[in-house]
């Protein structure tokens, strides 16, 4: 598997391209749709679904705009629904100004633990406390996981949101700190990380 990342939009959120010969899954395309489209025609890529570790704006935004031209299904775990259908009211919120993003559709729910993707499997881990629905994709034959919001290099994600919640967060997180030390953390915003390396959080 290939991992291309691409910081994208206002808030410098991570989008993933998993690349396996010529199949894509998406993580998080929140923003520059255009580019998105652009670098999987250039990559001669079969784009086969998108995955989202939450609901916020800056996770999501491009989903719609992507699904004009890919009918492709995108999950997210049905608790962060009321985040995809506040999708422009969010955004416009905190970026001052309506980006207009189109909304998603064809939208499937993450009720399973393990997804098979063509030929990528990978488990769904519920880490719930950023977000009510927010979830981590682990490959662990892989030792990779993709963390979203819920934790950063040197940090951990914000609980301060009126739907946030800090116990749920720090159960998680101690639950995604247990995992392997040479685990590899693809984080929501910033660089790359990994488990051992973040162990020292300062958690209750």
């Amino acid at each position: 598997m290939t991992i291309k990342k691409y910081s994208l939009g206002p808030l410098a959120a991570n989008c993933y391209f998993l690349i396996e010969e010529n199949d894509l899954v998406l993580i998080d395309p929140g923003d520059e749709a255009s580019f998105i489209l652009e670098e999987i025609q250039r990559q001669r890529l079969n784009l086969k679904a998108i995955f989202a570790t939450h609901g916020h704006f800056d996770h999501i935004g491009a989903v719609g705009e992507i699904q004009r031209s890919f009918d492709v299904p995108f999950y997210i775990s049905k608790k962060d629904l009321f985040l995809v259908e506040r999708l422009n009211e969010t955004a416009k919120y905190f970026l001052g100004y309506n980006p207009y993003f189109l909304p998603p559709k064809n939208i499937k729910d993450l009720n399973k633990k393990t997804f098979h993707v063509s030929r990528l499997t990978f488990d769904v881990i519920p880490t719930f406390g950023h977000t009510p629905g927010s979830v981590c994709f682990y490959f662990q034959d892989k030792k990779i996981i993709f963390t979203g919001d819920i934790l950063f290099k040197n940090a951990i994600g914000r609980y301060d949101f009126s739907y946030s919640d800090k116990k749920k967060l720090f159960t998680s997180l101690k639950k995604i700190l247990s995992l392997p030390g040479k685990t590899i953390v693809y984080p929501g915003h910033g660089e790359q990380t990994k488990i051992e390396e973040e162990k020292n959080q300062r958690l209750p």
